[in-house]
């Protein structure tokens, strides 16, 4: 949802999940859920349909509304764009918790400016882009589905609010709130946008995660704020779209950069960053495959994994000096980053060894990836640092790779035998010649444990 997302909850979900692609509506989790859970799911999406309805005709919508509602639009779909790859790891690290982010600046800008129907469809875009773009179709659309619901809800409490503390006017609420007591209306309604939205998703968290410490449901103190922040920044951007919309370019950084500036820096002190190469290290790579692994179960899903090891790297420091060798491996694990998809995730493995996980993808596609990293790395001129007594920089050309592939659930079905069917292959891509990709032949039964 906009304030929270109902997160990867575990609790009674079955191995296969409903997903956008045809699957039988009978084999969907949707109906594994308990008595109770499907009827509060029911009952708060029924409620938000029935809002809905009852708003259609209250406000007309304007030629002033529409661009506005387009200009809202616009700055969400850059914003997610810019910055849906700390929003996966985010969603990922929410596990079992509510997920606060800062899409809420836009929902709570289109509350205060537009007309209802415009302010469902500003939720609705925002979700579909999310879920399309973020999370690519692998989070259960029945999750989104009542998170988008609460989020209606939450903007119809908040409406009445506004209503209440304008004199009884309707949307636009912006250029109708001023003083004291337009401050402390802001401030009430944004309570009860977060606090509705909060209270439905903790209690669904609960409810479902039954093994799970009450407490977990709640999230960090922290997150809340970043809530706060959120809807402090989306009357910022309401007052400005109203008194000088001109302005709305430079606002429009604000949440970016408080999204880069703030959060990635504590992800990448969360995620323990390889400090040679700006990778994420193995044991946080190990934590990310896990829970993907665990959401491919549950959408019948794939997954694939990638073992890469620079071949002859040992003559490089040998030759060059250690130092040449920590150029090439930054180099390498620039260029891995950018032949893989925003959503992968590339870790250093330990020495020369690289490994990728690969969300959604079977055998022949996580071939093309291998492929291409391969001859991407081949491709490489790394110029070394100018040392004393040399007046040109040293270039290291003619790097080579071998590459190793297993896919779940394929070749293995747990990551440590997914990773050891992976290492297989590589060995065989060492052994027959080098420079080459191959892809696992068979399950293998032993672990490897990351650490």
């Amino acid at each position: 949802m906009s304030v929270l997302r109902f997160s990867r909850v575990h609790g009674h979900f079955p191995s296969t999940d409903e997903r956008l692609d045809g699957l039988d509506p009978r084999r969907w989790a949707l109906w594994s859920l308990s008595r109770p859970v499907l009827v509060y799911l029911a009952v708060a999406e029924i409620a938000a349909v029935a809002v809905v309805c009852a708003t259609l005709d209250l406000v007309p919508i304007t030629s002033q509304s529409l661009i506005w509602c387009g200009l809202l639009l616009l700055a969400e779909v850059l914003h997610l764009e810019a910055s849906r790859r700390i929003e996966r790891i985010r969603e990922l690290g929410a596990d079992g918790s509510p997920h606060m982010h800062l899409q809420s600046i836009w929902i709570f800008a289109a509350l205060l400016l537009l007309p209802p129907p415009l302010v469902v469809f500003v939720i609705v875009i925002s979700y579909a882009h999310s879920w399309v773009r973020v999370y690519r179709r692998r989070s259960v659309l029945h999750r989104k589905i009542f998170s988008a619901a609460t989020v209606i809800l939450a903007c119809a409490a908040a409406a009445t609010i506004l209503h209440v503390g304008t004199g009884g006017r309707a949307a636009p609420f912006m250029p109708y709130l001023d003083g004291f007591f337009g401050m402390m209306t802001l401030i009430i309604a944004g309570v009860a946008y977060f606090g509705v939205n909060y209270a439905m998703v903790v209690a669904v968290i609960i409810v479902t995660n039954p093994g799970n410490p009450g407490r977990k449901a709640l999230g960090n103190v922290s997150d809340v704020l970043i809530v706060g922040a959120a809807v402090g920044v989306g009357c910022g951007i309401a007052l400005v779209m109203t008194v000088r919309p001109w302005l709305l370019p430079v606002l429009m950084i604000t949440p970016l950069a408080l999204q880069l500036g703030l959060l990635l820096p504590q992800l990448q002190a969360a995620s323990r960053t390889d400090s040679k190469t700006g990778l994420i290290n193995v044991g946080f790579w190990g934590e990310v495959a896990g829970r993907e692994l665990l959401r491919a179960r549950r959408l019948a899903s794939t997954a694939g994994v990638l073992m890469i090891d620079i071949d002859h790297f040992k003559l490089i420091n040998d030759r060059k000096g250690h130092l040449a060798g920590d150029e090439v491996l930054r180099a390498v694990a620039t260029t891995i980053r950018d032949q893989v998809r925003a959503e992968d995730f590339v870790g250093r493995f330990g020495g020369e060894e690289f490994v990728v996980l690969l969300p959604g993808v079977g055998s022949a596609e996580a071939t093309r990836i291998a492929d291409r990293v391969r001859l991407s790395i081949s491709s490489l001129e790394v110029e070394l640092p100018v040392r004393d007594g040399e007046t040109q920089p040293d270039v290291v050309r003619g790097l080579a790779a071998s590459v190793g592939i297993a896919t779940y659930p394929e070749h293995a079905r747990e990551l440590g035998d997914l990773l050891q069917a992976a290492d297989v292959a590589l060995y065989e891509a060492k052994e027959t010649g080098r420079n080459k990709v191959v892809l696992s032949s068979r399950a293998c039964t032993a672990r490897i444990k990351l650490s």
